[in-house]
């Protein structure tokens, strides 16, 4: 697909770029490895991976609001170090000015420009049309729905006429119906020639979307961040997503993204699952999540063997909530992952079978078994004569292996865990580990 431009030139040039964090101990935490690609007039590039794997940071470096550690970023020849006119970022949320109307929280785009009143309300204007809103001018966002929220945030990026749009998974907060009307306005607009825009870069967890909007894919790893492939998309638009070519795609990414190394070109080969360490992240997932996911897996017609494709649309999971799941089953040994398809193992079947108390049982002893962290934690426990030990013992040791926002998380998730498998409890008024079951 073909935006505005039907010449095939280079917009931006992304070299070798790294980024890494201070530690609290002074080391250096990579979020970033060796990212290169070059973006192009004329298409839409995905950016598609987890949590964690750097896609926003990424952005925020493109939009020249950080700057990299290493490696260089050159827009229309010039070298990136601050933000550059003629880039313009979508977020997930639309951020805008609850006590500004439409048409005023459009034009703070161009105030930068300092342009004529006049034309400031000209371009503004056009720009609201053009995505849909017109007649809502004088609409505060208090009046709105989440998606026209979002076409507000749209035209207000478009409205200084950017070359690039950089969009940070613009359509997932909204519902789905919301999403897919946005989404489809978008590409008519990008297709037609309508928008002023000359390439687009778009975040996102979802694998569909990437296949639906996307001329090539870039398929992000984590710890730390790097490039594991790039997938061309060839479908002419509009693309149909029960159209077999597309859903042979949409495999093709899922097998991709749950292989346990992939070999990237530099020859360095990176494992998507790490290691469970006590320095594993682990993501946000409940003890409901992970049963619900084993008990629809054992049950007909899947009988303990699925296609990842298919459960995650039976389930209405997209990639950000299935993944986590699924990999959290794979760490706990109760199901395995790869090419595509999620089997459950002999223990991961028995859960499935088992009563509660069975269940919480299994569950226990491969969490103390697979999980150095809460292994680690009950040890601490047991060897204090109070057997208790405040939060900070656990949030400064894991904040030597992971951002803070990252040992938040994962305190969060084997807190949760450990009560389900009651080998532990945890106060969270006093914010105190103990052995004090109910």
């Amino acid at each position: 697909m073909k935006g505005a431009q039907i010449d095939i030139t280079s917009l931006l040039d992304i070299r070798r770029i790294c980024k890494s964090f201070k530690r609290p101990d002074g080391s250096e935490l990579l979020v970033l490895d060796g990212i290169s690609l070059v973006v192009n007039e004329g298409e839409i590039i995905g950016l598609l991976g987890r949590s964690g794997s750097g896609k926003s940071t990424l952005l925020r470096l493109i939009a020249g609001l950080a700057p990299p550690s290493t490696g260089s970023i050159t827009y229309l020849g010039n070298e990136v170090t601050a933000p550059p006119p003629g880039i313009a970022m979508v977020f997930q949320s639309s951020a805008l000015f609850p006590w500004l109307t439409v048409l005023e929280n459009v034009q703070l785009g161009l105030e930068a420009l300092r342009l004529p009143v006049k034309e400031l309300q000209r371009r503004a204007i056009k720009a609201i049309d053009l995505i849909g809103l017109d007649g809502f001018e004088s609409a505060y966002p208090r009046e709105l729905s989440g998606g026209m929220r979002q076409r507000v945030g749209f035209a207000r990026a478009l409205v200084v006429h950017p070359n690039i749009l950089l969009m940070d998974e613009p359509f997932s907060a909204l519902d789905v119906l919301t999403a897919e009307t946005l989404r489809t306005d978008f590409l008519d607009l990008w297709s037609e020639g309508q928008l002023p825009i000359k390439g687009v870069i778009l975040v996102t967890h979802n694998i569909e979307e990437a296949v639906l909007m996307c001329d090539r894919i870039f398929i992000f790893g984590s710890n730390p961040g790097c490039i594991l492939n790039e997938i061309r998309v060839e479908l002419p638009h509009p693309r149909a997503r029960l159209d077999p070519a597309f859903r042979d795609l949409v495999e093709r990414i899922y097998v991709e993204m749950t292989s346990q190394a992939v070999l990237v070109p530099a020859g360095k080969r990176v494992e998507l699952f790490p290691g469970t360490g006590i320095g594993t992240i682990l993501p946000r997932v409940s003890s409901n999540s992970l049963s619900g996911l084993l008990e629809a897996v054992a049950a007909s017609p899947y009988n303990g063997e699925a296609d990842l494709p298919v459960i995650a649309s039976s389930l209405h999971m997209e990639i950000n909530n299935l993944f986590p799941v699924a990999e959290t089953l794979q760490m706990l040994r109760f199901a395995e992952i790869s090419g595509g398809d999620i089997r459950l193992t002999t223990e991961g079947k028995q859960f499935a079978d088992f009563d509660t108390d069975r269940r919480k049982q299994l569950f226990a002893r491969n969490l103390l078994t697979y999980v150095a962290l809460a292994a680690h934690i009950r040890r601490v426990l047991d060897e204090r004569p109070a057997h208790r030990a405040p939060w900070s013992r656990f949030a400064d040791e894991l904040e030597d292996y992971m951002p803070p926002a990252a040992a938040l998380q994962t305190l969060r998730t084997i807190i949760a865990l450990g009560r389900y498998a009651e080998i532990f409890s945890y106060d969270d008024e006093k914010q105190i580990f103990n052995l004090d079951n109910p």
